[in-house]
């Protein structure tokens, strides 16, 4: 049982400078621990929660030991338990765990408890953003339109989440149109430092999204986990986690003239890539830090789930203070919050001298080696310099399928397709650019690169340049600040001229809501083969997300969204040919239209004012009018209707009793999909379109839905009937059992037939067989999407065998009970000779006190073949969930107060 803290001795009074007190704090010097000293910024988070959190019982003091001796035990995969300060959801995400709340109330009706108990017991911020499909693109008034579009399809969802405002208790919603969730956490919602009835403590953030890492730039330790691990934090469960090693990048120097924050995280994301950091902290540190904006820092922490880090830390110093004022903190707030990081040594000054810190590892990087860039066509880390971009291209045509690859014959490669569009006779040829969008969390929070994009345009439109009228261009600002720095700098007009007008405030064609093209286009691009091109100010290009038709996808900054839109194509070389001719007949190069970094900085300088953040977060918590005039029924207890599409009561708990139904096996079962390496969540559980002819459409089809009315799968996360039928939907599955048809079908082993993923895993599942999934490295790369995980496990999934898990998704499979296993050093399916036609037998004890974590276990096949693999349940905790049948019903049981 609980029992008082054991560092209670350490509370102490943080003294304001005009008199009074802050508050009290957990005093880190007052340990008198000389290890403390060296610890990264980032672990010392990790011990202050540890330390405020003890109760020798969920955190107990040989966790805090053992975080203060980071420097020996972080090479040991030793596990701690956190607590984060608050809980982070957006609406693609919040809906499943509102669903699941309100399930879990029911579950603990039927089990004699008090339901009542189901309650975030953490602040929980909840921002409706992934709601911007774009429908209505190069036109004024985009943003209404497609707001009122967003509201007729998602009007169920959206008052299902008002309800939950209403019925759950600490639960705060920012209501649609408001801005995408990183960008408000940024500028709003993140406190760096909590005061929570009296006492101080620094802030720290899970979140249901992979990119709430972006919080990481203004000194908030934040990172995405999975929907089912996050539902658990916000019911006062701790988080298991294996303590990280921290690598330590030291920023040298200066950017040069005319490059980007996106040039320098592109960089950054692909060195990291390279010397491999999955499961590890980033700490930036160096002399280079102060040439870094807030913005700019924000920018490269964004994309740690692309360069594969738990987090990219920039620890607080006078440049997170002083954005904290530009964005209309309080001046109260942020002395409390300066006062108390100097108090707990974990604010950086560098007017003082630096005490060394200690890392894992350590890179550094010379800001003025970084140079302009993209990253494409189909991972975010396959980054192109620039002046490489054209040679780049057409060896991608060459190359064989791949990631860098289309295949596409010597003899096709100058093809054109002539087509008309609406009258005018138009050409298509491979490269072409047919979406140009400026979106996404990780660029439209940084006003250099928008104002810079907003310059390109300018100088374009002056010298008589035009975008196709067929590229479909779209600007989709984080917040409504983006809006008014734009109007202020009088520069919002060129960019529309160019077709880049706002619609919408939200995530659009980097979750792959980039709507329709032009159907004469879609046409040209399906009847020639095109290799058609898409280019955006994004941090995902996976294969199928951006479009089902842009086969090659570039992230780029939004200046060069710009530029490569106006040059039409990404068969380029920028500094060789001109972007296109000017109204006086004139070539017109790259150079003649790309600002200066002095001019970026003026603008910057001059249109960028606090009033505007204050303006536009008073308005959020007023709502709006379409969000205001919702109803929602009232109650604790949530009605489900039978008929909906969108909301609906999932089959978790179905059946479930107090006693846990203890760990399971695996006999006898087939094998569902066996996939090579990078498996992303995307193609796990896609988030886009729903295809006309998937057992996804056909379901809505039958319940009355129309095809224009299907929506997203990410927009109806909240329905457990779609999302199942969704898994493995992604037209650009790769399935070894197809032998190189690439589509969301696989071969249903005992008759031989080919089926869709999910008519083949109900016809097992009907059968009473089990199924697991074969798979190379990175399984689960990409959004930490809870769906990836609960959709195999409504197939029918039993275990996952991989040469290796993305972070997240692995901690989801086993909060969903599925058993996550790795495949030897230097083995995967093709060296053991596994053709996915085999059966498959693991044999686990039937008693968890018997399973140890990472511990080796035999599998075995009916084709006679053996061999061992690693169970990757890595902390007795996730063994528990297991022992539960998933980390939700573990919470239940656990608040009934049966044993563990």
């Amino acid at each position: 049982m609980a029992s008082a803290n054991p560092f209670n001795s350490i509370l102490k009074t943080l003294e304001k400078p005009q008199g009074g007190e802050f508050g009290k704090y957990y005093s880190l010097p007052a340990l008198n621990d000389p290890r403390i000293d060296k610890l990264p910024y980032s672990i010392k988070i990790l011990l202050e929660s540890a330390i405020r959190n003890c109760d020798e019982f969920q955190v107990k003091s040989e966790d805090v030991e053992k975080i203060i001796d980071w420097e020996n035990t972080s090479p040991k995969q030793v596990e701690i338990p956190f607590k984060p300060g608050r809980v982070l959801l957006q609406d693609f995400t919040g809906v499943p765990a509102v669903v699941d709340l309100a399930c879990m109330r029911d579950a603990m009706n039927k089990l004699g408890g008090d339901s009542n108990k189901i309650n975030p017991l953490v602040p929980v911020d909840l921002v409706i953003d992934h709601s911007v499909q774009v429908d209505v693109a190069r036109s004024e008034n985009a943003v209404q339109a497609n707001m009122e579009l967003e509201f007729q399809r998602n009007k169920e969802r959206f008052a299902f989440l008002k309800w939950g405002s209403n019925a759950f208790d600490n639960m705060l919603v920012v209501p649609p149109g408001s801005g995408i969730v990183h960008q408000v956490n940024l500028e709003y919602l993140g406190r760096v430092v909590f005061n929570t009835n009296g006492v101080l403590y620094p802030d720290s953030v899970v979140g249901t999204d992979s990119h709430t890492t972006m919080i990481d730039g203004l000194g908030v330790a934040g990172w995405g986990v999975g929907g089912i691990e996050a539902e658990a934090a916000m019911l006062g469960q701790p988080m298991s986690m294996v303590l990280p090693g921290v690598v330590g990048f030291k920023l040298l120097g200066k950017l040069r003239d005319g490059v980007t924050a996106t040039d320098l995280v592109l960089t950054v994301t692909q060195m990291l890539r390279k010397h491999g950091v999955v499961g590890k902290f980033i700490e930036f540190y160096g002399e280079g830090m102060s040439e870094l904006s807030l913005a700019d820092r924000a920018t490269i922490a964004n994309m740690s789930p692309e360069y594969g880090a738990t987090m990219g830390f920039f620890p607080v110093d006078h440049v997170t203070l002083q954005y904290l004022q530009l964005t209309g903190r309080s001046d109260e707030t942020i002395a409390m919050i300066e006062s108390y990081l100097r108090a707990n040594n974990m604010f950086v000054d560098y007017n003082e001298p630096q005490i060394e810190k200690v890392y894992s590892s350590y890179l550094q990087l010379k800001l003025e080696e970084v140079e302009p860039c993209i990253s494409g066509p189909k991972r975010p880390h396959d980054r192109v310099p620039l002046k490489e971009m054209k040679a780049d291209w057409h060896a991608c045509l060459d190359n064989r399928v791949g990631f860098k690859g289309f295949a596409i014959p010597k003899e096709s490669q100058d093809k054109v397709a002539k087509f008309s569009f609406h009258g005018t006779p138009a050409e298509l040829r491979h490269g072409d650019v047919v979406i140009a969008a400026i979106t996404s969390c990780t660029n439209t929070s940084n006003p250099s690169v928008m104002l810079g994009a907003a310059l390109v345009a300018k100088k374009a439109c002056e010298l008589g340049l035009e975008v196709k009228p067929w590229i479909k261009t779209s600007l989709a600002p984080g917040s409504g600040v983006v809006t008014k720095y734009l109007q202020k700098s009088g520069l919002q007009r060129y960019l529309n001229q160019l077709g880049f007008h706002i619609v919408g405030y939200g995530c659009t064609t980097c979750i792959g809501n980039s709507g329709d093209i032009d159907e004469s286009v879609a046409s040209a691009i399906s009847e020639n083969d095109m290799v058609a091109a898409a280019v955006l100010s994004g941090n995902r290009n996976f294969e199928g997300r951006v479009h089902p038709l842009t086969r090659a996808n570039y992230l780029a900054s939004p200046p060069l969204v710009v530029a490569y839109a106006l040059a039409g194509t990404v068969d380029i070389d920028f500094e060789a040919a001109p972007i296109g001719t000017g109204k006086d007949g004139k070539k017109i190069f790259f150079r003649d239209i790309w600002p200066s970094s002095e001019e970026v900085a003026n603008v910057v300088q001059s249109s960028v004012l606090p009033d505007m953040f204050k303006a536009t977060y008073e308005a959020i918590t007023k709502g709006n009018p379409m969000w205001n005039q919702l109803s929602v029924p009232s109650g604790s207890l949530y009605a489900w209707s039978p008929t909906s599409t969108y909301i609906h009561e999932p089959p978790y708990f179905k059946d479930m009793t107090m006693s846990p139904p203890g760990p399971h096996g695996v006999k006898d079962a087939y094998c569902l999909l066996n996939f090579g390496d990078s498996i992303t969540t995307d193609h796990i559980s896609p988030a886009g379109s729903i295809h006309k002819d998937s057992p996804a459409a056909k379901f809505l089809l039958e319940h009355g839905v129309d095809r224009r009315d299907f929506n997203s799968y990410g927009s109806r996360r909240g329905n457990d009937e779609i999302m199942a039928r969704g898994t493995f939907a992604n037209i650009r599955l790769v399935n070894k059992l197809l032998k190189g048809e690439v589509g969301p079908k696989t071969i249903h082993i005992p008759t031989g037939e080919k089926l869709s993923v999910y008519d083949a895993a109900m016809r097992y599942k009907t059968a009473g067989q089990d199924t697991i999934i074969l798979a190379g490295a990175e399984y689960g790369s990409g959004s930490s999407r809870d769906w990836a995980a609960k959709g195999p496990m409504l197939l029918g999934v039993k275990a996952v065998i991989a040469k290796s898990f993305e972070r997240i998704h692995r901690s989801n499979l086993v909060g969903m009970g599925i058993i996550p296993l790795c495949f030897k050093s230097g083995e995967d399916a093709d060296t053991l000779g596994l053709t996915g036609h085999e059966r498959y037998t693991i044999d686990l004890p039937s008693c968890v006190s018997e399973i140890r974590p990472g511990q080796d276990v035999t599998v075995a096949t009916d084709s006679g073949r053996s061999f061992t693999c690693t169970v990757r349940f890595d902390t007795e905790v996730e063994l528990a969930y297991f022992n539960h049948g998933g980390i939700l019903q573990y919470v239940i049981r656990n608040l009934i107060g049966s044993k563990q």
